[in-house]
């Protein structure tokens, strides 16, 4: 459950745990904070997207080219004016250098001596699943590889920008220690972390980029480099929409130059329409068919680990909801907000996308009746019961706007569907049916809970 909720409430991944509040990045028991963080939506992007983007902006990257076949990789090895080549494995997963490929191949970011070195090994990562921490057992499937010019930094470090919760703007973090697992720098040397809030309002000040480029420590010779290149990180931040932008490492190099070696760049979903180009480079194939089927439905879905299936209007009372199935001593399987104008047909959807986990053992409907209507609530519940013939048990919770109504359409509908008013009290029936349904798959016990009874 927490890889997958970190995901959501943490804009910026590894980054937000290093700000305040400190809850952020944890299972946190509050609503505050999935309130907090309601509106956004994001997607990452490869890395070799990533650079073509610092390119366009005048950041000076590494010579790199993407490839989708071992014969590919070995053309761009051949012609790439380096001796040795970098070959990283393109998946949008965090973890990749300690991670496996199904393949038995470990890492997946190599250095090759030679293109067919450089081809042998993108023969065991295209077409492969590549398995890290946070992939889980089931890994990610590698379609593509990025073939990088293979350079000699003296000395790495660490940058990035993104959105602060406190400050509530973007904030810079930069550290003198790049190349390395930034949560663990922050754990063991903190002092070696480095952070200047930004006011959106006014920008990023030339003065404010040396200063940050003097505290990380970068050599005289570099610091007008670094200052530069600070400064065009934050347009990219800025001009893009994004939600994060981090460079580890940024190096120098023994010629004298600072160079971005590795980019990973996230953006709002929500600012989309601004940038069709942008749009385009989304990677549906790396990403959940349960989260890409949300995301068409335009929900806000993340699947946890548990046997509860939530179905709630509003991010604060989803967080609400899952921590009183924890309470009664259930587990949540997914995280989904219908928000305030869902259709029937979204409710529809919301089912579909919980019902195909199969780990979901029973649903619990949680809707506080405002702006989202809880006869439209009621419609979809009876529509998706009827076209998928659903044999989860369905534990519903309705009060609010045209709740009489939405209990009459439930009522005379020909579906067992088990209503509650008090969310305790729903919530501790969800749990009990979810563990006798858990009890028998365990026994090898047929259950049916086939709607209608």
């Amino acid at each position: 459950m927490a890889t997958r909720l970190h995901q959501f409430i943490s804009q910026g991944g590894m980054l937000t745990r290093l700000m305040q509040p400190q809850q952020i990045g944890r299972i946190l028991p509050t609503a505050v904070t999935g309130f907090m963080h309601q509106q956004t939506k994001k997607f990452s992007i490869h890395e070799h997207q990533s650079m073509e983007i610092l390119n366009r902006h005048g950041i000076r990257v590494p010579k790199c080219q993407v490839a989708t076949t071992p014969d590919q990789v070995y053309d761009v090895a051949s012609t790439i004016g380096s001796k040795d080549v970098v070959i990283k494995a393109q998946v949008l997963a965090g973890g990749r250098g300690k991670g496996q490929f199904e393949s038995g191949l470990k890492g997946g970011v190599k250095i090759a001596f030679s293109s067919d070195e450089a081809k042998a090994f993108a023969t065991k990562m295209i077409g492969h699943k590549l398995i890290t921490k946070q992939t889980g057992a089931a890994g990610v499937l590698c379609n593509k590889v990025m073939v990088s010019e293979r350079l000699y930094p003296r000395r790495e470090y660490y940058f990035a920008i993104t959105m602060d919760p406190t400050s509530l703007g973007p904030i810079i973090i930069a550290s003198n220690q790049g190349g390395v697992d930034i949560e663990t720098v922050a754990a063991e040397t903190p002092e070696a972390i480095v952070k200047q809030p930004i006011d959106i309002t006014t920008g990023l000040s030339p003065d404010t980029a040396l200063s940050v480029a003097r505290q990380v420590g970068f050599n005289p010779e570099y610091i007008d480099q670094a200052t530069d290149m600070i400064q065009k990180l934050y347009n990219v931040f800025i001009e893009n929409d994004a939600l994060m932008v981090e460079i580890n490492p940024m190096t120098e190099d023994s010629n004298g130059n600072v160079y971005c070696m590795d980019a990973k760049v996230k953006l709002d979903t929500s600012a989309l329409f601004r940038h069709k180009d942008l749009a385009d480079l989304r990677d549906w194939s790396q990403e959940d068919p349960r989260d890409v089927a949300a995301s068409k439905a335009d929900l806000n879905y993340i699947g946890l680990e548990g046997s509860i299936g939530c179905l709630v209007n509003g991010a604060g009372l989803a967080m609400s909801t899952m921590d009183i199935i924890k309470l009664h001593g259930g587990a949540p399987a997914n995280f989904l907000d219908v928000g305030g104008g869902a259709t029937a047909n979204q409710v529809t959807q919301a089912f579909k996308i919980i019902s195909s986990d199969q780990h979901v053992n029973a649903i619990l409907v949680n809707i506080f009746g405002g702006i989202m209507r809880c006869d439209v609530i009621a419609k979809g519940i009876i529509a998706a019961a009827e076209q998928l013939n659903l044999k989860i048990p369905i534990v519903v919770r309705l009060q609010g706007t045209e709740v009489e109504a939405a209990k009459a359409a439930i009522s005379d509908s020909k579906f067992h569907i088990l209503a509650c008013d008090d969310l305790d009290e729903a919530a501790k029936l969800a749990v009990k049916v979810a563990s006798i349904v858990t009890l028998a798959k365990e026994a090898a016990v047929q259950v049916d809970f086939t709607l209608p009874i």
